[in-house]
């Protein structure tokens, strides 16, 4: 029953909650990280429970030439209210580890919940008028371009790359969440439930929500688009390349040297995805682990790279003939 007591080891995990919801306070709860080639170290913005904090005043000065607005604490309402949140939770949390009922727990848990959507929802809100509110009188104009940071993950934001992840504050909110979920589950014995199959397939949507990331090629735009590596525009549609980083940076190359080249030189930097342009379509990208490839003869790509690839090893081995070129293997040319 919700009224009976919980567990010693319920209450020492509600313990560890309180002070991690106290604790947090003191720690930034986001941040957007910004990376571009005149910023090597990159830019920062960090977002307190009280405060926004990092390189505030120097992505002010650039959010000053594309017509966004400035950033100040002041200006939002949540920094007056979100620490009195987060205490009220902690005092919760200290309230149910000495009364220890059921019910405390479950009501303090979904109370999270609902905080923690709320506060997505209002996050998201923030991030769209920011990005989409902008001076029309700004120096800098790109027809059809908004300028929203992602919710969370990676989006790119003309030559910036914008990361969205939690700070320290935000992973110890976190996992205050998973450990009023597992007292939750241990109290009222509802990970019992899930030996009934049909509920267990119900809560299957949720895992892959959670754990699935996209890692979908991003189509590079020939003539706007600059390769990562040689900094020359992408002009064309055959031999085209792109990276897709474990963190959902994309990286594009306008030819498969670059790429490979790229990657020798950055081997710290964790890739998920490969992709090339087929030879055979127009900008069409391919994934390069299961694509067929021919080199050198009668073909010329940008960088002189000379590497043509296809998505049907028939096709690859007939131009092969016709082009008087070599098949290789894609172990030849991209380091993993």
């Amino acid at each position: 029953m919700n009224t009976a007591k919980i567990s010693m080891l319920s209450r020492g995990l509600l313990l560890v909650v309180t002070i991690l919801f106290f604790v947090s306070l003191k720690f930034p709860m986001w941040q957007i990280e910004l990376d571009a080639p005149q910023y090597p170290e990159g830019l920062c913005l960090k977002l307190h429970a009280d405060k926004i904090g990092g390189n505030v005043d120097t992505i002010n000065g650039l959010n000053h030439y594309i017509g966004m607005k400035t950033l100040h604490t002041e200006d939002f309402v949540e920094f007056k209210i979100l620490p009195y949140i987060i205490i009220f939770f902690g005092v919760f949390a200290l309230g149910t580890v000495l009364i220890a009922r059921k019910k405390m727990v479950i009501a303090l848990f979904l109370s999270l919940v609902l905080f923690t959507i709320l506060a997505g929802l209002d996050f998201y809100r923030w991030n769209y008028e920011y990005g989409h509110n902008l001076d029309p009188n700004a120096a800098i104009k790109v027809p059809g371009m908004s300028y929203q940071p992602p919710l969370i993950g990676y989006k790119q934001l003309l030559n910036f790359g914008a990361y969205s992840i939690p700070d320290i504050g935000g992973w110890m909110l976190i996992t205050c969440g998973l450990i009023l979920f597992f007292i939750v589950a241990k109290e009222t014995d509802v990970m019992s439930r899930f030996k009934n199959p049909k509920i267990a397939i119900l809560f299957l949507p949720l895992f892959f929500l959670f754990s699935c990331a996209d890692y979908t090629a991003q189509p590079i735009k020939l003539n706007v688009d600059t390769c990562e590596f040689c900094k020359m525009t992408i002009a064309d549609g055959k031999f085209g390349a792109e990276v897709i980083t474990q963190k959902g940076r994309v990286y594009k190359f306008d030819d498969v040297i670059c790429l490979k080249n790229y990657c020798e030189e950055n081997h710290n930097t964790p890739i998920e995805k490969y992709f090339v342009h087929d030879y055979l379509e127009d900008n069409q990208l391919i994934d390069a682990t299961t694509a067929s490839y021919i080199k050198g003869g009668n073909i010329s790509s940008p960088m002189n790279g000379n590497v043509a690839a296809f998505s049907d090893e028939t096709q690859a081995r007939l131009m092969a003939e016709k082009l008087q070129a070599e098949i290789i293997s894609e172990e030849n040319f991209i380091k993993k």
